[in-house]
């Protein structure tokens, strides 16, 4: 068994509390919710915090409750709790659905949204224990300078394989980030950069406190579809989530690589998109342009298979929203 090195513990009360303590010392602090991630990179020596920063009393970061003319998710909410939530389910069922896929039912009791936002990004050659990475060389990811992937790269190409980022930029969700400097929201789209080795734009002194989800309109559909090796436990290999509304259609495509992508449709195929129900053209032409700009990065392995599977997929989700519209 991998023992967990040493660290000092820090457990406040209140998000002021908690602010402070990462701003005494951010390059040295490591934050924890519910840490089902977190625990086993500490163990594989991913991590050398001389502190770990403990979320879980702050009670402020666990409301979930319409706020603003939609909804506001704390970063403190577990995954179980979005899975089961009344409005969650009503409103946004693809982000519902996507938080009762991640993992297993011990570990949706503890995993929380924050924590799955900022998911440390994965890679065969990165997720090992600390003796196989001394043995191999380490990576861009740690202390290395090569790339064990892409043989003379220069960015980190691990992948975010978290389940709830990509509906969350189907719904145009913003992420809310606090520090003792201030408090900044942008779009979650924005959050995520291309570099695997540091893949979201969080400032080391600052906490994601929470999303902001605006009301979906009357007519919006939208579906979630994951794919993995086993129907349980496992990481996505590849997911899906669609959203579309009268005016819109938003399909987010994730897990390839160390950002999801939101697909850009031509004009032809916006043209396609504009009528409602989707017709088969229509999602042809949607799945194809994913195909297209969707391509998986072997950091996870299985890369022909997940690039193959990319056009099938997008067909699913959008298939699935036009049955369930068209159902008498």
């Amino acid at each position: 068994m991998l023992p967990l090195p040493p660290f000092a513990w820090i457990a406040p009360r209140t998000l002021q509390a908690a602010l402070d303590a990462l701003a005494a010392a951010p390059d040295e602090t490591l934050v924890l919710a519910g840490g089902t991630d977190v625990l086993p990179n500490l163990k594989r020596g991913l991590h050398q915090p001389r502190r770990v920063l403990g979320l879980g009393r702050v009670a402020e970061l666990g409301h979930l409750e319409p706020r603003d003319g939609g909804l506001w998710l704390g970063a403190g909410v577990t995954l179980e709790r979005l899975a089961t939530d009344p409005r969650t389910a009503a409103w946004f069922p693809a982000l519902a659905a996507a938080a009762a896929a991640a993992a297993t039912p011990q570990l949706r009791r503890m995993g929380t949204l924050g924590g799955n936002l900022c998911l440390d990004t994965r890679c065969a050659f990165y997720d090992q224990s600390a003796f196989w990475r001394d043995a191999l060389h380490h990576c861009l990811k740690t202390t290395g300078d090569t790339c064990h992937v892409v043989p003379g790269g220069k960015r980190c190409v691990a992948a975010l394989a978290a389940d709830t980022p990509a509906p969350l930029i189907a719904y145009q969700a913003e992420i809310e980030l606090r520090s003792t400097r201030g408090v900044r929201r942008l779009p979650l789209a924005t959050f995520y950069g291309g570099d695997g080795a540091r893949n979201h734009v969080r400032a080391r002194d600052e906490l994601v406190t929470g999303v902001h989800v605006p009301a979906p309109s009357p007519e919006l559909e939208s579906a979630y579809v994951k794919l993995r090796a086993r129907q349980a436990v496992d990481f996505p290999l590849l997911s899906v989530a669609a959203a579309v509304s009268a005016s819109d259609v938003r399909v987010v495509v994730a897990a390839l690589g160390p950002r999801p992508r939101l697909v850009r449709l031509s004009a032809g195929a916006a043209a396609l998109a504009a009528a409602r129900p989707l017709s088969p053209p229509a999602i042809d032409a949607i799945a194809s342009a994913a195909a297209a700009q969707c391509h998986p990065l072997a950091s996870l392995g299985a890369e022909q298979w997940r690039a193959e599977r990319v056009a099938p997929t997008v067909r699913r989700a959008l298939t699935t929203l036009v049955l369930s519209t068209t159902e008498p």
